[in-house]
């Protein structure tokens, strides 16, 4: 029997050796992520203490900088901060039903958490692989009291509105007396698209979440941002959910450092993500979507089984020293495959003749039907 565990290593360390990467990075030792905690934190830096000082008060103040809040909240995931802010909404509006798309990450990856554990009820915005539209919205048949909005929807394709969409949307929720929260995992990434900046998206919601990790190449961690009074109950609740941890520097110094180096660094991750989904899209069979990305990360589908074009990668890694595209699954298409591609600081080190070169490289590798 196949040992997970022992896969992903071998995967890992595969990944680590190789000279070339098209999608994603090569994962850093802990050493390596030691190393990168000490050159952003001072001598004389003291750590955080149940949430309070230190790198933990930094990343807050330098959130709350970029986003143009009052106050920020550090928490140690976005599950937990996410529950917090629609449990908020709930309070304030005396409303339990929180509007959420079908693919959103609270129906798809925090098991019910936000009924089970805030005895919330959903709403479902739109059956379309994008979010809704302003005239969805108001065509709900229910009240509710938080319209959530995932920017981008990670699961339809790393998808966005337009701003003009956004902003149609989010003065519907307020016209029906629904307060709007951002899932702003990857909201980083997503100015450019949006063409505003982080801040004035913020400003558009009553709460925002964006993740410390998830594109800055941190450890763990998230903050909510909003109102003074938002945080001050999210302090709160974050107790109540066992969140406020004793010590949580070495995440917050990750975050920090992401904020420092990796942020900058995500709008050319986005202009070159065109030119890598161009190349992708005309090999054989291969679908892209969204065309063009719009952020840095899209969906790639090919006519093979995911198994095959996984061990296509990994040899191609392992002998080659080249990272192609892993984490291909199966989809309801027999024979057709998908995979996300993210493309990152590696993938910038290759033009398009580069890319098709690679792929082509690692096409040569699948059995021959």
């Amino acid at each position: 029997m196949t040992d997970p565990y022992a896969e992903r290593v071998r995967r890992l360390t595969a990944l680590r050796g190789c000279d070339t990467v098209l999608a994603g990075i090569r994962p850093p030792s802990v050493a390596e992520q030691l190393h990168t905690l000490r050159a952003v934190a001072a001598d004389d830096l003291l750590p955080d203490f149940y949430g309070e000082g230190g790198p933990v008060e930094a990343v807050e103040h330098r959130v709350a900088e970029l986003l143009g809040t009052e106050a920020v909240a550090f928490f140690p995931t976005g599950t937990m901060a996410q529950q917090v802010a629609m449990r908020y909404g709930a309070e304030l509006t005396g409303r339990d039903a929180v509007g959420l798309h079908p693919l959103s990450h609270p129906l798809l990856h925090e098991r019910d958490a936000y009924a089970v554990l805030g005895g919330l009820r959903a709403v479902r915005t739109t059956n379309a692989p994008r979010n809704p539209t302003a005239e969805e919205v108001a065509a709900l048949d229910e009240p509710i009291g938080t319209l959530m909005l995932e920017l981008p929807l990670r699961d339809a394709g790393f998808v966005l509105p337009t701003w003009d969409e956004l902003v149609a949307v989010v003065r519907a929720a307020r016209e029906a007396g629904a307060r709007v929260h951002l899932d702003g995992a990857r909201l980083w990434e997503s100015t450019v698209h949006l063409g505003h900046s982080l801040a004035e998206i913020a400003a558009l919601a009553d709460s925002t979440y964006v993740s410390c990790y998830k594109s800055l190449g941190g450890h763990s961690g998230a903050a909510l941002a909003g109102s003074a009074e938002l945080v001050r109950s999210a302090r709160a609740w974050r107790h109540r959910y066992g969140g406020n941890l004793f010590q949580q520097w070495p995440a917050a110094l990750a975050a920090l450092a992401g904020l420092e180096r990796e942020l900058p660094r995500l709008a050319g991750y986005v202009a070159h993500a065109k030119l890598v989904a161009e190349a992708l899209a005309g090999l054989p069979g291969a679908r892209v979507h969204p065309a063009p990305p719009h952020t840095h990360q899209f969906r790639l589908w090919l006519p093979h089984p995911a198994d095959a074009l996984n061990d296509a990668n990994l040899a191609l890694a392992e002998e080659e020293k080249a990272w192609f595209i892993g984490g291909w699954r199966d989809t309801e298409v027999p024979g057709v495959s998908l995979a996300e591609v993210t493309v990152s600081a590696p993938a910038t080190e290759l033009d398009a003749a580069q890319v098709v070169e690679l792929a082509e490289r690692f096409l040569r590798r699948l059995p021959r039907t």
